[in-house]
């Protein structure tokens, strides 16, 4: 048995005035998703437990199998896990956003998309600048930094997501808690180092926004984490371009499937992705392809480019592993956000999310209906625990819930 996870992170949306009142989903060209969800069970999940911010930390570890509020110690641990940054008990990790800064206002949350190749230049700056014994900065990729903070203890805050309040006076933000000052006062000091430094001249000269601020956020421990093999039994590996859900599948002792081309961003290599995917199948019993091009899109507001990230998807990533598939005696597969991303809000949403499960084994048990949100919601079949998607893919999809 085969089985084949793919989550277009944040995809699914609101409908849009400029859309016809429709929603990316809606109006993009998707044969292979259309066809997988006419035959296949169509239902809605819900991805975050009550009372747990909407973001692909939390979202993916649901997506995996797992309940986040058992596992979950934050969101910076498990990017640190895929720079293999080893934390001692008493460290905390917070992820370290290269961000534009004009006036007091957060004017971009990535730093117009900053390169890796830059950023390490600049996350080594802070290094030199601000490291100490107590504090480390480590590069990572494009916008998305770790700073690793050896005290723990010292520190107890509440921070904001930087994609949250982008375009706002970022000091209504500001962490609040214990230390907070300590979080503040690295951001201020980091506006002086990164304000004049050649790479945001040569930015500046090319039109580029500046990565002039740090924003730090979404600390904390490392988690202890139960190995996928030893809860499902089966083998698993994954597919993405992000530091946090590789660091996600490390925790999980899954296989990280580097694929050459693949940003995270708008320019993604689709097709490559698709064949790693393939191939992967060959010796992993799971395979979890996870596309962030959707994510970003609804983050910026890029009613264009989330329809073409959905139609890429579907031509080079859905449909040559739905072939594969067919190939075999048996297979299960499933299609779902971890959250929603709206294009209107720019941000995460913690709605149920609309998802496909397809096996070889359903035989006749299809929706008839296109993959969209209004037809997930139409199906009426509900599963208030994330996880239990992953348990049914696992297991198989019970005859009588259906």
């Amino acid at each position: 048995m085969k089985r084949v996870v793919i989550v277009p992170d944040g995809v699914a949306d609101w409908p849009l005035k400029e859309l016809g009142h429709k929603t990316p989903l809606e109006v993009a060209e998707k044969p292979n998703l259309d066809r997988l969800s006419q035959t296949s069970i169509l239902g809605t999940l819900k991805t975050c437990p009550d009372g747990m911010y909407p973001g692909s930390d939390v979202c993916g570890l649901s997506l995996m199998g797992y309940e986040p509020g058992s596992v979950y110690t934050g969101r910076a641990p498990l990017e640190a896990a895929n720079m293999n940054l080893v934390l001692k008990p008493d460290e905390l990790v917070f992820r370290c956003n290269l961000v534009t800064e004009k006036d007091g206002v957060l004017a971009d949350y990535s730093a117009d998309h900053v390169s890796t190749e830059e950023a390490r230049v600049l996350i080594q700056a802070l290094e030199q600048r601000l490291g100490s014994a107590t504090i480390s900065f480590h590069a990572g990729k494009m916008y998305r930094h770790i700073m690793r903070y050896k005290y723990g203890d010292d520190l107890h805050v509440e921070t904001d997501p930087p994609h949250d309040f982008q375009g706002d006076r970022y000091e209504a933000h500001w962490p609040k808690g214990k230390g907070a000052e300590i979080l503040i006062a690295l951001t201020e000091r980091s506006r002086e180092i990164l304000r004049n430094h050649p790479v945001n001249r040569k930015r500046g000269k090319e039109g580029k926004k500046p990565a002039n601020m740090i924003w730090l956020w979404g600390g904390g421990r490392a988690p202890t984490i139960e190995p996928f093999q030893k809860k499902f039994g089966i083998s698993g590996g994954v597919i993405s371009a992000v530091d946090l859900l590789n660091g996600l599948g490390r925790c999980l002792g899954w296989e990280i499937i580097s694929v050459p081309g693949a940003t995270g961003y708008f320019d993604t290599d689709y097709r490559a992705k698709g064949e790693y995917a393939v191939t992967a199948l060959g010796r992993l019993d799971l395979v979890f392809v996870h596309v962030e091009a959707t994510d970003e899109a609804g983050h910026t507001g890029n009613i264009k480019e989330k329809v073409r990230a959905i139609e890429n998807l579907d031509r080079d990533i859905v449909g040559p592993v739905l072939e594969d598939l067919k190939k075999l005696a048996e297979w299960r597969v499933f299609v779902a956000p971890d959250h929603y991303t709206p294009i209107e809000k720019k941000t995460h949403v913690a709605e149920p999310v609309p998802f496909i499960f397809g096996a070889s084994d359903l035989r006749g048990r299809g929706s008839g209906l296109s993959y969209t949100e209004a037809n997930a919601r139409r199906m009426g079949i509900h599963l208030e625990r994330g996880s239990e998607l992953m348990n049914r893919l696992v297991n198989g999809w019970p005859v009588q819930s259906v």
